[in-house]
């Protein structure tokens, strides 16, 4: 039984959930662009505040580790660590991919049938994405991977396939022939849906090294040139 911060920062959105026993008090995010490193520790602050919890009371703070954007994931473990560092409490790491299967999934939970995988997809750009497969308990059954979509990707599942994110919006189009294969709109990251997984993560003691920890980037960073000081 916990009190956890939870923070999200490795997609476009930016999102602070402050959870209880697993269930979420209050949730604070954004998705607007290159906004992270300048809202991040208001929305931190402004749910601390309005929930009237002081950073003394919380047990332990959870990131979402990735894969995502390299400088989105830095600012929110940055931001974790120095929380964690500061009031001398564990650090716990969730898989932001995990996570976001997990909402999918709970939210299906009367429908969905054994033979049932989610698949949620982050954007790597062009018509790259970081996925993983998760059947219906949230179980892994096929590793995080990036991967390059074609209209064959799914060939090899006659499962039932549930495919999301902000990596999936851009290829729904690929795959619409396919009657297995559902697109779910509206659905991204976020620190909603990492409360029951970081509450099992703080009972289990499964804690990170604080100094020592990294996010999941999957791919090296790859720098380009800078156009707006933020996320991308």
């Amino acid at each position: 039984m916990a009190l956890i911060l939870n923070i999200d920062t490795a997609t476009q959105v930016c999102s602070v959930a402050l959870v209880k026993d697993g269930k979420t008090i209050m949730l604070k995010e954004s998705s607007e662009k290159n906004s992270h490193s300048s809202i991040l520790t208001l929305f931190i602050d402004e749910i601390m505040n309005k929930t009237s919890t002081k950073y003394e009371q919380l047990d332990a703070v959870a990131v979402s580790k990735g894969p995502g954007s390299y400088t989105g994931l830095r600012i929110g473990v940055s931001s974790a660590k120095g929380l964690c560092f500061a009031l001398d409490i564990p650090l716990i790491s969730v898989s932001t991919l995990q996570a976001m299967a997990f909402g999918v999934s709970q939210k299906m939970k009367q429908k969905s049938k054994e033979d049932t995988f989610f698949c949620p997809m982050i954007d790597a750009r062009r018509m790259e994405v970081y996925d993983a497969f998760f059947d219906v308990n949230n179980k892994m059954v096929r590793d995080i991977q990036a991967d390059i979509l074609d209209e064959n990707y799914f060939d090899k599942y006659k499962e039932t396939v549930y495919f999301f994110g902000d990596g999936a919006a851009k290829c729904k189009d690929l795959f619409s022939h396919k009657e297995n294969i559902k697109y779910l709109a509206g659905v991204n990251a976020s620190a909603k849906n990492m409360g029951e997984i970081s509450e099992q993560k703080f009972l289990n003691k499964d804690f990170e090294d604080v100094a020592l920890f990294e996010p999941f980037y999957l791919k090296d960073f790859i720098a380009g040139k800078p156009k707006v000081k933020g996320l991308y």
